[in-house]
C-alpha cells in the first residue's frame, strides 16, 4: 500500500467461499490427506489445515468450502492449488475451475490518537452505532455503504469487517475518518 494515508492498514483475515466439486466423500478424504480432519459428531464437514501457506479450509461433502486465515489474494490462490492438488491426489472429483470468492475481509488500522467514544456516539448520534461499554470496550459501527462493520476503540485502534476487497475497505476507512474528523 503505497498511499501513506493507509500505511497502518493490515489484512489480519480473509475468509473465502465457494464451491470445488459437485460432492465429497469426507470419510475417504480424511483418511487418505493428511492434517484432515472428521468429527461428525462435532462438525458435518472435515477441517483441513495446510501450512504453508497457513490456511483452515472447511470441507463438506456438498463439494463446497471455507478458507479462513488467508493474509493476501496470492496465499488465496496457492492455498486452494494445494487443496485441490490434495483432493485430486485422494480420488475426489474436483470442478475444473472452482468457484471460490472471498466473502470477508478482517483488517486492522490504527489512527493515532485517542478517541473520546462518549463524544462520538453524542455527536454522531446515528441509528447504526451500539456503543454499551459495560458489556464491549469497543464502539460499533455500521458503515451502508460500502457495506462495513467498524469497531473503534479509545486507543485508535480500529477493525474493519465485512469488506470484499481492499477497496471496499479503504472507501469505509474513508466514510468514518470523514464522520470522525469534527470529533477528533
Amino acid at each position: 500500500m503505497a498511499d501513506k494515508k493507509y500505511e497502518s492498514l493490515k489484512i489480519e483475515n480473509i475468509v473465502a467461499s465457494g464451491v470445488i466439486a459437485e460432492s465429497i466423500d469426507l470419510v475417504m478424504l480424511s483418511e487418505k490427506v493428511k492434517n484432515c480432519e472428521l468429527n461428525k459428531k462435532r462438525f458435518p464437514g472435515a477441517v483441513y489445515r495446510i501450512e504453508n501457506p497457513k490456511i483452515a479450509s472447511l470441507i463438506f461433502s456438498s463439494g463446497k468450502i471455507v478458507l479462513t486465515g488467508i493474509r493476501n489474494n496470492k496465499a488465496l490462490t496457492d492455498g486452494l492449488a494445494i487443496i485441490i492438488k490434495s483432493l485430486k491426489k485422494a480420488g475426489v472429483d474436483t470442478l475444473k475451475e472452482p468457484k471460490v470468492a472471498i466473502t470477508n475481509m478482517v483488517c486492522s488500522y490504527d489512527l493515532g490518537k485517542y478517541i473520546n467514544l462518549n463524544k462520538v456516539v453524542i455527536t454522531l448520534n446515528v441509528e447504526n452505532i451500539e456503543y454499551e461499554p459495560e458489556q464491549f470496550p469497543g464502539l460499533v459501527y455500521r458503515i451502508k455503504d460500502p457495506k462495513i462493520v467498524v469497531l473503534i476503540f479509545s486507543s485508535g485502534k480500529i477493525i474493519l469487517t465485512g469488506g470484499k476487497n481492499l477497496e471496499d475497505v479503504k472507501k469505509g476507512l474513508d466514510v468514518l475518518e470523514q464522520k470522525l474528523e469534527s470529533i477528533l
